[in-house]
């Protein structure tokens, strides 16, 4: 494909030339500074935008009662959500053809009209919701081209192929999906596409960021000559990059890509080029071949920064990209055309979330019993002690029915300091005669009695299951005010088994012996009595020692009468005054 005597080639190569040249092209800096690139969102900035290139093709076919065949192939990456919107009710009449290579379940919330007849295959995990139109099921092949081939002898040829990854919403614009071709042919021919979207269609999708890029150009920056720098690092599988140049300024790009990876440039007026692969010119019909002219086998960001501009003696850096996908072929579009001043954001390592898949209508319903029949006012308080029941259901869109199955719940508090603590449940008995459509489980609120906070958001992730394919169904939450219950501490009782008591009764018995020796040896010590003499009518109690004795009084055998009467009041008195007795 190579050509010479072309008008534009001198040119091209004066400009290599005179970029490879030791001729400064901008006042050589002191010092020169590199810098850290960060992740783009949606792959775009107002530098340079980036798009993988799919299979696909375009062509003017309708069959014979004015009917477009389109085919959309839906890629799903690990991770991305697998339910997407499908609305086709502006569609011009077709017949839409969807497959996919994921093993997970795709739920597809659809609105057709009725000239929409959509196919899917047999084995297909498609699962469509809400008006559908007309769904036939066939036995599609899963490869692209004979699939194609399966379209063309199925309808006599095919409109469309497109091919999308991570969608989450696919509507029609209600156009006509045929494109104008000068030779009129109906064969759609798969190849890698730019321009991959149809004007019949439009559609949001989930891509992960797959560049990060960066500039160290001062705002409002009036420098004419500007340094685009595009590294595609060496574990990266991307071996052909379409580079578009839109930018009205001198521009100085310097491309470094693994090796065999090949370069076209398309338009590539004012621009200086410099690459360690071979470059590949593309100018009005011819296309010239430009070997690589630096060699750098490193994908270092601060070694290719510094070797891109010790190369074109720059001070600042424009752009600098780093490119990262699955493909094998990319397009790049590089170049601010409305000079718009562009700012680095400091180095993070969240970007802005996407905007949230459609997802199954869920609802959430908490009871106090499980009978499930008293359900939880909104702003009811539950003890802590006690356990509550949850049913979570979802409004299936469509005659399909699915199996709701909870993956994992947690709280989370309300106020200033948020906490979040797992919440384990147990699956409640659920027939689908009772409860169509919905799970049941339960919680124990004792992870809750030590926690400051009563107001909680209750937030269960569930799967949707079709048979035995499942899918993420999304997140359900649901308020809970929760009151602290006080539980006093819990009587000790002590058990006294048969030991303790033989202890007991044994150490009775020794304080028993213990306390009548004691008692013997105080009578020894003493010479108290043993017992009080209930016949002696003199009894020693003030407390005189023993050894101060005194003779008895010698008692008549025959008292008088006067006598007995006079003895019996003196043991009268003994018993009352013991010393008035012992005269």
């Amino acid at each position: 494909m190579e050509s010479s005597n072309m008008p534009l080639l001198p040119l091209l190569l004066l400009c290599l030339a005179f970029a490879t040249s030791g001729l400064p092209l901008v006042s050589h800096p002191a010092s020169q500074q590199t810098c850290e690139p960060v992740k783009v969102p949606d792959n775009q900035n107002a530098w340079i935008r980036v798009r993988e290139m799919p299979k696909g093709c375009w062509t003017s076919y309708t069959t014979k009662d004015s009917k477009e065949v389109h085919i959309l192939s839906l890629h799903f990456l690990p991770g991305a959500s697998t339910m997407f919107e499908l609305n086709m009710t502006t569609a011009k009449p077709m017949h839409l053809i969807i497959t996919t290579a994921s093993e997970q379940a795709i739920y597809c919330l659809t609105n057709a009209n009725e000239d929409v007849s959509l196919y899917v295959a047999n084995n297909s995990n498609i699962i469509f919701h809400g008006s559908k139109g007309n769904v036939h099921r066939k036995a599609l092949p899963t490869d692209n081209e004979a699939l194609v081939r399966w379209a063309t002898e199925e309808f006599g040829g095919v409109t469309s192929f497109t091919t999308i990854q991570n969608p989450t919403s696919i509507a029609s614009t209600g156009r006509e999906g045929t494109r104008l071709l000068p030779t009129g042919s109906n064969n759609c021919t798969l190849q890698n596409e730019w321009h991959s979207l149809k004007h019949y269609l439009t559609f949001k999708s989930n891509i992960p960021s797959s560049i990060k890029s960066c500039s160290n150009q001062p705002l409002n920056s009036h420098t004419e000559k500007e340094l685009y720098i595009v590294n595609i690092p060496e574990d990266v599988s991307i071996r052909y990059v379409s580079v578009h140049v839109i930018s009205e300024r001198q521009i100085s790009l310097f491309l470094r890509g693994p090796n065999g990876t090949t370069w076209s440039i398309h338009d590539p007026q004012h621009t200086s080029l410099c690459s360690n692969n071979v470059i590949m010119l593309a100018a009005t019909n011819t296309m010239h071949t430009i070997p690589p002219v630096v060699a750098i086998t490193t994908d270092s960001v601060d070694a290719v920064q510094k070797k891109a501009m010790d190369h074109f003696k720059a001070s600042t850096i424009t752009s600098y990209s780093e490119i990262r996908t699955e493909g094998t072929m990319v397009t790049l579009v590089l170049g601010n055309k409305d000079h718009t001043p562009v700012t680095e954001t400091a180095p993070t390592e969240t970007t802005p979330s996407p905007p949230s898949p459609p997802q199954m209508p869920l609802i959430m319903q908490l009871y106090t019993s499980p009978d499930y029949r008293s359900p939880l006012d909104l702003n009811a308080k539950v003890q802590s002690d006690k356990r509550i029941y949850a049913e979570i259901s979802g409004r299936m869109l469509g005659e399909i029915v699915l199996t709701i199955k909870v993956i994992n719940c947690s709280v989370h508090s309300k106020g200033s300091c948020p906490v979040v603590r797992d919440m384990p449940f147990r699956s409640e008995m659920c027939f689908s005669t009772m409860c169509p459509n919905s799970a049941r489980v339960s919680f124990s609120l004792e992870l809750l009695q030590d926690l400051a906070s009563t107001s909680w958001d209750l937030e269960c992730s569930v799967k949707l299951c079709f048979r035995e394919k499942c899918g993420d169904g999304g997140r359900v939450k649901k308020n809970l005010e929760v009151t602290q219950t006080y539980i006093p501490p819990p009587t000790v009782c002590i058990d006294f088994g048969l030991s303790a008591v033989l202890g007991i009764a044994f150490g009775g018995f020794l304080i028993g012996v213990l306390l009548i020796g004691a008692l013997w040896f105080i009578k020894i010590r003493t010479g108290y009595p043993t017992g009080l003499d209930v016949g002696s009518t003199a009894v020693n109690l003030s407390g005189c020692p023993c050894s101060l004795t005194s003779k008895r009084q010698p008692v008549s055998t025959n008292p008088s009468p006067s006598e007995n009467s006079s003895a019996n009041a003196s043991i009268g008195s003994t018993q009352s005054t013991p010393t008035s007795s012992m005269a």
